[in-house]
């Protein structure tokens, strides 16, 4: 495989890493970076509280996973992986961020222009708190691991597949 045909992979993680478990996607995508060897068809970015900036990066690539906290009604620290469409109607119900809003946007911006990545995830972990702290509650500190390891499964997968 070259590198022309190598499929680029965005690893971004959401959130405020001042707001407890908010900033869990952002913990989780830290420590894939410092487990995975460099790759250079993976990018992985802190995406913050994302913004329509990052709607290049979205464009660009051809599969993306964001790893983010979400309300998905269960115990805190449970991890659910939602696939393309799956995602939409996960963020565009009851929001409890503003980065939640933001993702739905940027990923709506991206299907209008039709440059949407050909395969979407999002890891979403059900947080505690997202009261100011700059640790994420026990629970969900320790879903960083499983995060961790799904995303890794995910963008191997995805580079297996392009070979």
């Amino acid at each position: 495989m070259t590198a022309s045909d190598a499929r680029k992979v965005l690893v971004m993680g959401i959130g405020n890493t001042l707001l407890q478990d908010d900033g869990i996607g952002v913990h989780v995508t830290e420590l894939f970076k410092s487990l995975s060897p460099a790759d250079p068809n993976v990018e992985v970015l802190d995406g913050g509280t994302i913004g329509l900036s990052l709607l290049p990066e979205i464009e660009d690539a051809d599969a993306v996973v964001i790893v983010d906290a979400s309300e998905i009604g269960e115990r805190p620290g449970t991890i659910r992986i939602f696939r393309g469409q799956e995602i939409d109607r996960q963020l565009s119900g009851k929001k409890r961020s503003v980065h939640e809003v933001a993702l739905y946007d940027l990923f709506s911006a991206a299907a209008i222009r039709d440059r949407s990545p050909e395969q979407r995830v999002l890891i979403a972990i059900q947080p505690a708190s997202t009261e100011w702290g700059l640790e994420p509650t026990p629970e969900v500190k320790a879903a960083i691991p499983a995060a961790c390891d799904a995303l890794t499964s995910l963008t191997r997968q995805w580079q297996d597949a392009a070979r």
